[in-house]
């Protein structure tokens, strides 16, 4: 059998594979891309729930992918595109009409007044702070970090930092330090009073996430879902056309139209290494592909504890990746409606502005402590944080006429059941305890459902390798995050086997999908390549 040679091989087709693999084709280099699943994406792809209603199967929303990425892979003119909201989230009650809260900042802060003058106005100082961190965090996103321990570039790199940090007011400093450090829980009620409000606020924190609001640290997540700028606004979340796969199908056009060659069906078995170097691949099937480098877009605790060989990695680096946390908290379901959910206090099936919305179930930061105790204790949570679209409602490619597609997000569930239970024994269970519960805001919900898709923690790990069901390859702790992303010294995205790179989200900036840690990951390659470090 003959053996193919490329300049680079990337292992895994999701967004940050094709990023990375678009900008490599993009410098010259022959690159070959290999995706286990059937079709390339990753978690950003859009499948059949049943015949003829069509879904984001994992991510759902667009908003943190980076306009650089967009704009150098011409996205747009391969396919990609958004359609705007022009409502912004909706909060159902059980014995009300709830809250639709405005997209623009100026209407919500005119809807806060109407409900507590102190969190209108504490809204303006929030608002600015957490921009102005936020915009710090952004102007580090699309560089690799300095490297703790590197060399004399490393050391210009931490003193470039420093002095932008140095910027900040000293009241700023304080806030940067606050969300970086800080519960969310503890933040948010140094802000505000409104039980509604921060709730919702402290969704983005808690996504993703398995932990209590007043967890120290989760206040971080405020800032990885604030610094998206994809639309041009900051924090404003969107839909792609044709759902999330939209995404990388046109990255996967824009990288083939640059001679990448991508292969679906395609599972990596082990990096291959001669004399401590990569030197290529060996497929499920037997077959190897050479390579000068290899470049990973897989969670690093599944890249290193299956295709690595451990021998090969500095002892510490190694013990790190065993205690990579791996913990998401996540389950999501999608399911092909009959009808649109008639609400309670907001009656009706007919199409309304709060049907276009995103529908938070998050009342309280009480609710969400309450939603992660009884997570811990029993596996699921007893009353689900939970997270809503219905992109069909003003994107007509995803579902017959009159009927609808609805993407379900929850928190809190156990990664790995107690007790001895398999996610594949219950998921059933969980995904019939949250319909029931959405009856409890949209009576009509249940019975409306045609057909559903479920995808618990396990099939997230066993479908996609999110490891733990961890949709952003390691959770977001202050000691997983930036020059410590995966690991000390390593934050540039090579790894201890020289030739082996890291272009995946448990790399700097993270999870989402941003296209920026592809983006970093192709910069480093194409620099080896050109100093002849390769």
């Amino acid at each position: 059998m003959k053996t193919e040679q490329f300049d680079a091989v990337v292992i895994g087709g999701g967004h940050n594979g094709l990023t990375c693999a678009g900008y490599l084709g993009r410098a010259g280099l022959s690159v070959k891309v290999l995706e286990k699943r059937k079709v390339v994406g990753g978690a950003a792809v859009t499948e059949e729930i049943c015949p003829g209603f069509r879904a984001s199967t994992c991510s759902f929303v667009v908003g943190l992918l980076e306009p650089k990425v967009i704009e150098d892979l011409e996205l747009k003119r391969h396919g990609f595109s958004l359609i705007d909201r022009a409502h912004g989230a909706f909060l159902p009650s059980r014995d009300g009409p709830g809250e639709i809260m405005p997209r623009s900042f100026k209407e919500t802060v005119a809807l806060l007044r109407q409900h507590s003058e102190s969190d209108a106005n504490a809204l303006l100082e929030f608002d600015a702070e957490v921009t102005e961190v936020a915009n710090f965090v952004r102007r580090q996103l699309l560089k690799a970090p300095p490297n703790l321990g590197g060399g004399f570039g490393d050391l210009v790199k931490a003193a470039v930092l420093g002095r932008d940090a140095w910027g900040l007011s000293k009241g700023r400093i304080q806030g940067l330090i606050n969300l970086f450090g800080m519960s969310v829980g503890d933040y948010l009620d140094g802000y505000f009073e409104l039980d509604f409000f921060k709730g919702m606020q402290a969704f983005s924190a808690l996504t993703g996430n398995f932990q209590s609001p007043y967890a120290p640290g989760t206040a971080y997540g405020l800032l990885h879902h604030a610094w998206g700028k994809t639309n041009g606004e900051m924090g404003k979340y969107n839909y792609a056309r044709g759902g999330m796969g939209a995404i990388t199908q046109a990255m996967a056009r824009s990288a083939e139209e640059h001679g990448v060659d991508i292969e679906t069906g395609a599972g990596v078995a082990q990096v291959v290494t001669e004399h401590g170097k990569a030197t290529g691949v060996v497929l499920e099937d037997g077959r190897k592909i050479s390579a000068r480098v290899v470049v990973s877009n897989l969670n690093p605790k599944l890249l290193f504890s299956r295709l690595v060989d451990d021998a090969l990695l500095p002892e510490d680096f190694s013990k790190r990746m065993k205690n990579w946390r791996c913990r998401s908290g996540s389950f999501r379901m999608n399911v092909a409606l009959s009808e649109l959910p008639d609400f309670l206090g907001r009656p009706g099936t007919h199409l309304q502005p709060h049907h276009t919305c995103s529908t938070f179930i998050i009342p309280s930061l009480a609710y969400c402590e309450r939603a992660y105790v009884t997570a811990q204790l029993n596996g699921w949570s007893e009353e689900p944080i939970i997270d809503m679209t219905i992109p069909s409602t003003i994107d007509d490619s995803l579902a017959p006429p009159g009927q609808h597609v609805a993407t379900i997000f929850v928190q809190h569930v156990q990664p790995e059941l107690s007790g001895g239970r398999s996610w594949d024994d219950e998921k059933d269970t969980v995904a019939d305890h949250i319909l029931g519960y959405l009856d409890q805001y949209a009576p009509n919900f249940s019975k409306s459902v045609i057909a559903r898709t479920i995808i618990s923690p396990l099939d997230l790990e066993r479908e996609w390798g999110l490891v733990g069901g961890d949709i952003f390859h390691g959770s977001l702790g202050m000691d997983q995050i930036f020059s410590l992303r995966p690991a000390a010294g390593f934050a540039d995205y090579r790894m201890p086997v020289k030739n082996l790179y890291l272009c995946g989200s448990g790399g700097h900036p993270g999870g989402g999908v941003t296209g920026a840690p592809g983006h970093n990951a192709a910069q480093e390659v194409i620099k080896d390549f050109r100093r002849k470090r390769v």
